[in-house]
């Protein structure tokens, strides 16, 4: 893992009591199940920098293993985390939790106990320990690795105990198990003057002030839902177009599933419109004035529209948890896969290939929005996953500003938080069938963008992993609900789901809400560590304020008059009508022509969109649209991601400070002269160069 942390430390001393132990280990609070605390200091240890509601349950002295050198500190177990502690590191009071030594207990994914070199036990929740361990490996979702090794000379049934509490707390851990109680005041604010880093977009004042931003000058902000009433998955405000009464949109979107009809997800300043929608309720009966109110939003005052079937060549969710699991089992430390097969592994997890199919796809879209004037509807069955996905990576492909670190955190909570992405159920890690991480293929994609043009990205490859370890720490409600009501009702804005304003709702006299979000990187971060998350190689002439007016007509060409096109396998298909009720229960059954995709990258479309028709002449990529390339090694693992269990892989990549290169360049020299005595005299006759030194090192 990266980083470390500056400030008030929790203060652990041995203590001179040691547990009693029985046939089953350590003596444990009656009715509880839990190991007794050896004294009253250590049931208030975590006061200074802890949590609220946090006890402590069972610690030992030990040492961090695995990386150079080796940290000598404190395990700790409390009801809430897993924590070690350094000899010296100090925890701040206003950063109660740390992204270098907390361990949620949700996080939790795998825990071994080890004995010698030969004797290891996975310890499940449940399991009992069969022996006093001498090292105990942590496994994190995130794929992080925290080893310990315990000191013997008496201290061993310290050992035993802060084992079985890890044990028995994740037992009886919930998923849904927040750290509840972090206050403003421990985030260094105070409530009365406190603003959210970002707009998060639970006001109307959010939503109008976004839409003023983008220049969206034909829609408006509907307060349809504002009751929860339309969709709960949906949020309370969004755009529709300024022509389309309330009562439309209300008996519209009862005809699109879970009732998520038609909405804007972004105005390009060409003109075009992305949209995102639920698939067709095609078993619903609409009159024509229904049908006509669903034309007219889906059309959002264009003539040419185009249907994106969004999940056509994209992985399934099933698809995508299958691969997140090969991969994380063939990450982890003790893999059995031989070194030699390590890539064909790799191969064989498709995780690569369902990031290539993600970024393809998006690229398409992308050349949909900026080719032509139009409208482009995304349409997914739920319209909860890769709806959001691709909505998010097209802006992030065709607008400067999305790939700012205001922008991209702007993107994030109006593409997934607010468009209500159940980020509970696809990464609780219970096993269920709806569990997919496509937000973790999200951020994944993301940095393979980052990669291919590390200078358009004001964000870096850390702050990427900030928000990728972000999902699996309850400390906020951002990522620990699957809707947008729910996570209103959490916060504490209203009592129960009503049709009627309920006291503390937003908008009904408490425009402020105590719930900090995962964007108060100060709540886990030093501002040392927030500081990397800026990527040291952006150009500045990329900023927004260098990239296009707000028209450009120059570049954007006017679709063919009245034209309804779907987009599927990599073609432009015509249709016959927009809706599937005027002459056909199913839009899949409308008579239409369906092409193989005619090429695997993105190119054909490119030169069909701009090449066509022959009387507009060739058009040149508008400036600063980015296509990026999908083809074998050009999607790469995300090695410092991935690997962090194992620190020799992290050694050599690229830092993102100059002094983080100079510490770097300073291992690397050590490297060599530990190699050089070792380098026999034929070696030295072939001439053998230092590249080839690192690689056999690595």
């Amino acid at each position: 893992m990266w980083w470390g942390g500056r400030g008030q430390s929790f203060n652990i001393a041995p203590q001179k009591e040691e547990p009693e132990m029985g046939l089953s280990g350590p003596k444990s609070v009656q009715g509880t199940g839990m190991p007794e605390p050896r004294s009253r200091q250590l049931g208030s240890c975590l006061a200074s920098g802890g949590l609220p509601g946090e006890q402590i349950l069972a610690w030992a002295p030990g040492v961090r293993k695995g990386l150079e050198p080796e940290m000598p500190g404190t395990l700790i177990c409390s009801n809430l985390r897993v924590t070690f502690q350094p000899h010296g590191w100090q925890r701040s009071q206003e950063t109660p939790l740390s992204s270098e030594y907390d361990f949620s207990l949700a996080n939790i994914g795998r825990l071994e106990a080890v004995h010698g070199p030969s004797r290891v036990q996975l310890l499940r929740p449940g399991s009992l320990l069969k022996f006093i361990p001498e090292e105990i490996l942590i496994h994190g979702q995130d794929f992080r690795l925290l080893r310990v090794g315990f000191e013997a000379g008496g201290l061993e049934p310290q050992a035993f105990q802060v084992t079985m509490a890890i044990v028995q707390a994740r037992a009886q851990n919930s998923p849904a198990q927040q750290y509840a109680g972090i206050t403003l005041s421990q985030a260094g604010q105070s409530s009365d003057s406190r603003k959210p880093p970002i707009p998060l977009l639970e006001t109307i004042e959010d939503w109008e002030t976004e839409r003023k931003k983008q220049a969206a000058r034909g829609w408006r902000v509907s307060t349809v839902n504002e009751r929860f009433d339309v969709a709960t998955s949906l949020p309370r405000y969004f755009w529709v177009p300024n022509r389309t009464l309330d009562s439309e949109i209300r008996r519209a979107f009862g005809h699109f599933h879970q009732g998520r009809g038609p909405r804007l997800s972004w105005h390009h300043p060409g003109g075009s419109d992305l949209l995102r929608c639920g698939g067709f309720y095609t078993a619903s009966d609409p009159n024509k004035e229904d049908i006509r109110a669903v034309e007219s939003m889906l059309q959002a005052g264009h003539s040419d529209v185009v249907l994106v079937d969004t999940m056509d060549e994209l992985p399934s969710l099933a698809d995508v948890q299958l691969a997140h699991l090969r991969l994380r089992a063939l990450c982890l430390p003790d893999s059995s896969v031989a070194e030699d097969k390590w890539f064909s592994a790799l191969e064989g997890t498709r995780w690569l290939d369902y990031t290539r199919s993600c970024l393809r796809k998006a690229s398409d879209i992308s050349v949909l929005v900026t080719s032509r004037v139009r409208s482009v509807v995304l349409q997914e069955r739920g319209d909860r996953d890769f709806n959001g996905l691709l909505s998010s990576l097209v802006q992030l492909l065709s607008a400067p500003e999305a790939r700012t670190l205001l922008g991209f955190q702007s993107l994030v909570q109006r593409e997934w938080v607010a468009a209500g992405h159940p980020f509970l159920t696809r990464l609780r890690g219970s096993g269920a069938s709806e569990e997919a991480p496509v937000f973790l293929l999200f951020l994944d994609c993301v940095w393979q963008l980052l990669q291919q043009f590390p200078a358009e990205f004001e964000f870096s490859e850390f702050f990427l992993l900030a928000l990728h370890d972000s999902v699996r720490v309850p400390d906020t409600l951002t990522f620990l609900r699957d809707t947008p009501w729910e996570r209103g009702k959490q916060s504490g804005q209203f009592n129960n789901y009503t049709q009627v304003y309920t006291p503390g709702f937003p908008g009904a006299g408490n425009s402020i809400n105590p719930q900090l979000s995962v964007w108060d990187w100060n709540l886990r971060y030093s501002n040392k560590q927030i500081l990397q998350f800026r990527n040291p190689g952006y150009d500045p002439e990329h900023c927004p304020d260098s990239w296009l007016p707000r028209q450009q007509p120059s570049f954007m060409v006017p679709g063919p008059p009245s034209s309804v096109w779907l987009f599927s396998r990599g073609s432009l298909t015509p249709l016959n009508q927009l809706c599937p009720w005027r002459d056909s229960p199913s839009l899949l059954a409308v008579s239409s022509r369906w092409l193989p995709r005619p090429a695997i990258s993105s190119e054909s479309l490119a030169d069909q969109e701009w090449g066509l028709p022959s009387h507009w002449g060739a058009c040149p990529l508008p400036p600063g649209l980015l296509l990026p390339g999908c083809l074998g090694p050009q999607i790469r693992l995300w090695t410092r991601c991935y690997l962090r269990g194992r620190p020799e892989v992290q050694m050599g990549l690229s830092a993102p400070t100059i002094s983080g290169l100079q510490e770097e360049l300073s291992h690397l020299q050590e490297l060599l002269r530990k190699w050089t005595p070792r380098i026999s005299p034929e070696d030295h006759s072939k001439k053998r160069n230092s590249n080839t030194i690192l690689s056999q090192s690595r």
